[in-house]
């Protein structure tokens, strides 16, 4: 009997169909080379390069705002050319563009290396979400990326802990490697497309314009919510390891078992979280959660400031779990509202926009969490909880708003019917 549920238990981690297959073995191998390049980028640069780290730092901020520009463009492509297509092109493209780091020899050449991967990487984020949304039925979209979420998740893991041993050797032929190495990965994952059938483009009604996203302000508006929102990531990536190493009793040594409670949290909970979030006032349910939950999780980091050690790891801890939970009702209320509020014909145009939302939080990240946090300490906790607060309780009418504006011939089949 225990060997029975046993397998029933393994069988429902594994994909349930053959399209989910495809993206979640093309996932796994993306994003395990992702995983590698983000382990050793930096100090293969400065180290075996001999670029400085003031050069290697500008050099991807400005390929991350060219990533930024391309983001709408690329996934209007998506819609022109169709999702599969692009897809398929752009993941490779990716793999090569990582390949070119191999050959950068100086600040020029970096500049321009990255700025293609970053390129391409935007290209290729519009263009998945898009062939999620055109590859599997409407219904299974948000679980479908909770699946892809929780691989991706293993992958980076798995990427991250092999990129620790590249590190470990520090010697230009093993960075040379691996990085030859990552851009197989991404090229597999590329190919990998070619195993699912050909996705159908949705023509475009004759009255929309082939650029609507751009006058779509009340999706706009949606998108600055997830840019917000989406700081939740650089409480853990940016303040938390500079609040236990300045202002908390707790060890550093801390620090990567609480990355390992977040890792373990989203691969096995990211898709029961998600139930729920599978249309738009669910998925603007579940942002208004998480706004809640990620306020709660700032408090009680910084309640963590001048405890004792164990009530400070304790703290820290709980504040870790918290953070998860409000990271994962994130994910699905962003794919919810990204998917459904998005017209069938522009699903890769609106990924880019809401790509572009999620990248331009991820650059904010670091400036407000040292404006914020290292600078104000546990006042800045409070005020970093009391934003993601609000963006969490605006959430609901902001959808309400957006859903409303949507024509006729693209708004959720739910919204319709009700």
């Amino acid at each position: 009997m225990k060997q029975k549920k046993r397998a029933v238990s393994v069988r429902s981690l594994l994909p349930s169909s053959r399209p989910l297959w495809v993206l979640a073995l093309s996932t796994l191998a993306r994003s395990t080379g992702n995983g590698v390049v983000v382990a050793i980028i930096v100090l293969y640069l400065t180290r075996s390069v001999e670029i400085s780290s003031t050069s290697v730092g500008l050099a991807l901020a400005i390929a991350a705002v060219v990533g930024m520009i391309v983001s709408i463009p690329a996934g209007h492509a998506s819609d022109v050319l169709g999702a599969r297509p692009t897809a398929i092109c752009s993941v490779v493209l990716q793999g090569v563009a990582v390949w070119g780091y191999v050959l950068v020899g100086g600040f020029g050449a970096l500049v321009a290396a990255a700025a293609l991967v970053a390129v391409t990487d935007s290209a290729s984020s519009a263009s998945r979400g898009a062939l999620v949304a055109l590859a599997v039925p409407q219904k299974e979209r948000v679980r479908t990326r909770a699946y892809l979420r929780s691989v991706t998740n293993v992958g980076f893991s798995v990427g991250a802990l092999l990129g620790g041993l590249v590190l470990n050797a520090d010697s230009p032929a093993a960075y040379t490697g691996a990085l030859i190495a990552s851009g197989a990965l991404f090229v597999v994952a590329g190919l990998a497309f070619l195993a699912l059938d050909t996705v159908p483009q949705v023509p475009r009604p004759a009255e929309e314009s082939p650029w609507g996203v751009l006058r779509d302000g009340p999706f706009v508006a949606v998108g600055m919510i997830n840019a917000v929102l989406m700081m939740n990531a650089g409480i853990l990536d940016v303040a938390l390891p500079i609040w236990i190493a300045e202002n908390t009793q707790a060890p550093m040594s801390v620090f990567a078992p609480l990355l390992l409670i977040n890792t373990v949290m989203v691969v096995f909970l990211q898709v029961p979280v998600s139930k729920g979030a599978e249309d738009v006032r669910g998925g603007a349910r579940a942002l208004f959660r998480s706004g809640l939950w990620l306020a709660a999780c700032c408090a009680a980091i910084a309640l963590a400031s001048g405890r004792s050690t164990w009530v400070a790891v304790v703290l820290l801890v709980a504040g870790v779990a918290i953070h998860t939970v409000g990271e994962l009702l994130y994910s699905a209320g962003s794919w919810a509202l990204s998917y459904e509020l998005a017209p069938e014909h522009a699903q890769g145009q609106y990924q880019g926009m809401f790509g572009l939302t999620t990248q331009l939080g991820t650059a904010i990240t670091p400036a407000v969490t040292a404006l914020l946090i290292v600078q104000h300490g546990w006042i800045g906790w409070l005020v970093m909880g009391a934003m993601l607060a609000a963006a969490g309780l605006a959430a609901p009418a902001v959808a309400r708003w957006a859903e409303r504006s949507r024509p006729a011939y693209s708004r959720p089949a739910a919204a319709l019917a009700g």
